[in-house]
């Protein structure tokens, strides 16, 4: 009886969840596509030496508001690839989430589709072709693009994972991020070395999914993740998985033991958060209405993650006593996020600028 129960009842949900918050994207005419793409054309990251060593003299752990607005402000950021969840409203959630880094200093660009603008990608587009549009992006910009995934576009992140691992097949076909088509060919230039190199092994620094599994695992475009969601493959350096109680369109039984914890195949590294009983599942990307308090902002910036394991429920009442708790929403997985995401935009342009300056001094040697 109860199986019966919670079967029906996982297929009413998939049903609801398959409510098409997908997008059409068109690219533009040829003529303008070849133009958009002479001038993407990967280039140095061409920053003044005394911005170079003040970037590297930042301590990616410790990105503070003022390093954001003397420094990192006036330098390219890796490209964020969002993917919003199934129902149909939920991409607003993540539209919000994209305003919240831009308050915070992101810049806008490295946010949005240079063609359309929109903010994040369909759960129920092909993942393949995503990690085509990334090798793209990270062929011509020079910065490794990082994945934020809500609800189905949790799994969508470890598709991708597993695509750029190689464990899809032995192939990647690079995307054209402007004209939205796959390109003949399975190599990028890659930009740190001016060499050829595969698409499949492509290994990026951050990758996070929240609110992922439950009954969206009986979805069919879905049935491929059993047994394989929650391991992270070596294709990212660093990953968080975030879950919940009482969640189950995105907790595996409901969101609570240790079913819902990720882990490593390899050497990722690989951190579970479990957030507080009060985050709402179709609502945790919902975070721009952060920026309204001044200390609330200066609170996220100044957020540390905590060692080990951490009682997020104990967090969120003490929040409460310092902050309103309706202006305050989602505000650790907001400050979670937000810290991953300067710390790797840092390590990325350290390793850029570091990596043009090792290709300055080959060429000079006689």
């Amino acid at each position: 009886m109860i199986w019966t129960w919670c079967s029906s009842l996982a297929m009413a949900g998939a049903f609801f969840l398959t409510g098409c918050a997908t997008v059409a994207r068109h690219g533009p005419p040829a003529e303008r596509a070849e133009e958009m793409g002479r001038s993407m054309a990967h280039r140095s990251l061409g920053l003044p030496p005394e911005i170079e060593n003040r970037v590297l003299a930042i301590d990616p752990e410790h990105v503070t508001r003022q390093d954001i607005a003397d420094t990192l402000s006036i330098t390219p950021a890796p490209r964020i690839i969002n993917i919003h969840g199934g129902i149909y409203p939920v991409y607003l959630e993540m539209i919000s989430f994209a305003e919240f880094l831009v308050g915070m200093g992101y810049p806008r660009a490295s946010l949005t589709n240079p063609v359309d603008g929109s903010y994040s990608f369909s759960c129920y587009e092909s993942s393949t072709k995503i990690a085509g549009f990334i090798a793209w992006h990270y062929e011509r910009e020079g910065l490794r693009p990082a994945i934020v995934g809500h609800s189905q576009g949790g799994f969508q992140v470890v598709k991708i994972l597993r695509a750029l691992a190689g464990l899809s097949g032995d192939q990647l076909a690079v995307w054209n991020s402007q004209t939205g088509k796959m390109e003949n060919r399975y190599d990028v230039v890659d930009p740190l070395t001016g060499k050829f190199r595969p698409v499949v092994g492509l290994q990026l620094p951050f990758a996070t999914a929240v609110g992922s599994g439950g009954f969206t695992r009986f979805m069919p475009n879905q049935w491929s993740m059993f047994g394989r969601l929650r391991m992270i493959p070596d294709s990212v350096e660093e990953f968080t998985g975030f879950y919940k109680g009482l969640d189950p369109f995105g907790g595996d039984f409901l969101g609570f033991g240790p079913a819902n914890h990720n882990y490593p195949s390899g050497q990722a590294r690989v951190r579970n958060v479990k957030l507080p009983l009060a985050y709402g599942h179709v609502s945790v990307p919902n975070t721009r209405h952060l920026l309204k308090n001044p200390a609330i902002v200066e609170w996220v910036n100044q957020y540390q993650p905590p060692n080990g394991a951490a009682n997020t429920d104990q967090a969120e009442a003490d929040l409460s006593h310092r902050f309103n708790s309706w202006e305050s929403r989602h505000i650790l997985w907001a400050a979670e996020v937000w810290f991953s995401i300067k710390k790797h935009w840092v390590i990325e342009l350290q390793r850029a600028i570091r990596a043009e300056r090792a290709l300055a001094r080959s060429s000079e040697k006689p």
